[in-house]
């Protein structure tokens, strides 16, 4: 059987699904990933774009450079550059634009990326389904390989993956866990998706669902179980909640399950299902 393929800054990975866990007495906070729990499933939020709005801002600053620059720089310089000099200022719109077009798969993701992507682990069912938005950064402004494309796998298939690489930009460290999804009875990954951007956060979380789906929610503690206030999250550094503030969050795209999925999804299956 071939190697099971690694992205860069790979690690290690975390247990296996049905390894047997115990809740890190070091967690001392709620995990504000959490959003549902009952009998049948258990619902982790995952929040990819951190702080909406950035992307915004940036494209419509290019965007006025690039419109009014010239004719700015033209009007002041026109007494004072040579005729060939003047003759580059359509240099300057070009560089402005092409940099502005790069940013256009972004700033459609400010506007089109949903307020969260959850992941419903259904013990039930024994499977996980993941409201998973895609993106095309090669393709801006078409419309295959865009939106939420919601897709569900087997629990038993599922391998979480640690991923911790240097990139100046993120402060020196990036680190990611990631979930992959192989076709069964190979090595082949089908699908690899985000799951949260930091490792002891991921081992926790990891650690409630696995409990979660080998003994049920009567196995978590209470004060791991998720808050019933959507505007609300618990702040990990405060130990408190904070409400959301940033428009840009309150303005994104709600989460809406297609209605066959979302009713499989929080449901156990009926009787003529297990048959």
């Amino acid at each position: 059987m071939e190697k099971r393929d690694r992205g860069l800054g790979w690690k290690y990975d975390l247990p296996a699904p049905n390894t047997e866990t115990t809740i890190n007495p070091r967690l001392k906070t709620p995990p504000h990933a959490l959003t549902h729990m009952n009998e049948n499933y258990t619902e982790v939020s995952r929040v990819t774009l951190k702080l909406r709005g950035v992307w915004i801002f940036a494209g419509a600053a290019i965007l006025i450079m690039a419109l009014t620059g010239p004719f700015n720089l033209y009007s002041y310089f026109q007494t004072k550059l040579s005729p060939a000099e003047l003759k580059e200022l359509p240099l300057y719109v070009f560089f402005h634009a092409l940099f502005f077009c790069f940013l256009t798969p972004y700033i459609r993701m400010e506007f089109s990326l949903p307020k969260s992507e959850p992941i419903r682990f259904n013990r039930q069912r024994r499977k996980v389904y993941f409201y998973q938005y895609r993106f095309n950064l090669l393709n801006p402004f078409g419309k295959k390989g865009w939106g939420v494309i919601p897709v569900a796998y087997d629990w038993d298939d599922l391998t979480l993956e640690a991923y911790r690489i240097y990139a100046p930009g993120y402060g020196g460290i990036k680190e990611e866990v990631k979930i992959s999804i192989c076709k069964p009875g190979t090595n082949e990954i089908i699908d690899r998706v985000f799951f949260t951007d930091d490792i002891e956060a991921g081992e926790h979380y990891w650690a409630i669902v696995r409990l979660f789906m080998q003994q049920g929610p009567d196995a978590i503690p209470d004060f791991l179980h998720p808050t019933t206030n959507k505007d609300e999250i618990p702040d990990s550094n405060l130990g408190k909640k904070a409400v959301f503030r940033n428009p840009f969050d309150r303005l994104a795209p709600e989460v809406q399950w297609p209605a066959e999925m979302d009713r499989e999804s929080r449901t156990a299956p009926a009787p003529e299902e297990q048959r």
